[in-house]
């Protein structure tokens, strides 16, 4: 929701969309999500037209950083579990993307995958709709009232603050 997009959920899901779950899981915005729910992945190829997909995936040879996303894109990403389906992958192995990580590493919590591609396609756009500076100034009044001191003494002597 923070970065203006849209959920594109296609079942089946690896979760529960029920609102008692929702709320417990702390997603109390939920009901202001622009989401729509797909049946299966040829009925949300239809509904959308064939949209511009980045599909993420450990299986991938490319990196997200070589990735041009235009607008609009479409990123995917599988069940946390168990990745997206060859099925999927195999119909556009130009379109599949990865996230850099360590070799013996099995792949990367799905939130942060999504925020880190998600940020990615955000910033070559430079972060268009949204507010790359704090429209509340929630910083700029803190240190107002409570300044940062010039230089603060340190208990550790190798340790210098500025």
């Amino acid at each position: 929701m923070a970065m203006g997009a849209s959920l594109h959920l296609i079942r089946p899901l690896g979760f529960s969309i029920n609102d008692k779950l929702l709320r417990r899981a702390g997603l109390d915005y939920w009901h202001q999500l622009n989401c729509g729910i797909y049946e299966n992945w040829e009925i949300f190829l239809s509904a959308n037209k064939n949209p511009p997909l980045w599909l993420i995936t450990a299986r991938a040879f490319r990196s997200y950083d070589e990735a041009k996303f235009e607008k609009p894109v479409y990123l995917v990403f599988g069940k946390e579990t168990a990745g997206l389906p060859l099925s999927i992958l195999s119909r556009f192995p130009e379109k599949c993307l990865r996230i850099p990580m360590a070799e013996e590493a099995r792949s990367i919590n799905l939130s942060v995958a999504v925020g880190i591609v998600a940020f990615e396609a955000l910033r070559q756009h430079n972060f268009s709709n949204l507010h790359k500076k704090d429209p509340k100034n929630r910083l700029s009044d803190r240190l107002r009232s409570n300044p940062i001191p010039a230089k603060m003494e340190s208990p550790d002597p190798l340790i210098e603050h500025r």
